[in-house]
């Protein structure tokens, strides 16, 4: 049987997980700042950050094949132990969003994530009053938050095990790149 568009095959069996390759060591993730994740002033709250920075792992972990849903359904779960979020600008209703997420190597039991919310794209003529004041504080390109995640591999006991080899074998960034968080010392 094959598989819908978009969906995820059957996961692998028991123990087992079937990747393409070692995920990647950077990516973005476009997404539209929604109405709900808003205050009334239109400005995104900072309980909207998290997710975003979960789509972002979850694309980056995508590139090597595996959903969290495969992962989980092979006896590996990731574990967020350590969550830092750093604003510098408001991101407002309707804007679009880049989440640059990079990987940090790790040790044999946690990953470190990092992350840029970088404002793409934000229409100035539609924010009266006050709004318009915040949406000329920042421009397409610039950094609004930045951020930081540890995740920690637990079996289906919930004991702390070792990361699967596939995901530690990502080795150092590319000569000439850099990943999301190298900059958090710039602005």
């Amino acid at each position: 049987m094959t598989p819908a568009p978009g969906s995820d095959p059957a996961p692998p069996p028991e123990g087992s997980t079937k990747i393409s390759g070692p995920p990647a060591l950077s990516g973005t993730t476009t997404l539209r700042v929604r109405y709900c994740e808003c205050d009334p002033m239109g400005v995104a709250h900072h309980s909207a950050y998290a997710p975003w920075l979960e789509m972002g792992r979850t694309e980056l972990l995508r590139t090597a094949g595996v959903s969290y849903a495969r992962l989980e359904a092979g006896g590996t779960f990731l574990v967020v132990v350590l969550l830092e979020l750093t604003f510098r600008r408001p991101a407002l209703y309707d804007d679009v969003l880049e989440i640059r997420t990079g990987v940090r190597p790790g040790g044999r039991v946690k990953i470190e994530h990092t992350y840029e919310v970088v404002l793409g794209y934000r229409d100035l003529g539609s924010r009266p009053g006050r709004a318009a004041g915040l949406a000329a504080s920042a421009s397409p390109g610039d950094i609004l938050a930045i951020g930081r995640t540890v995740l920690a591999c637990v079996g289906e006991d919930g004991a702390v095990r070792a990361l699967p080899e596939w995901l530690t074998a990502r080795g150092q960034a590319a000569p000439g790149t850099t990943s999301p968080g190298a900059r958090h010392g710039s602005r």
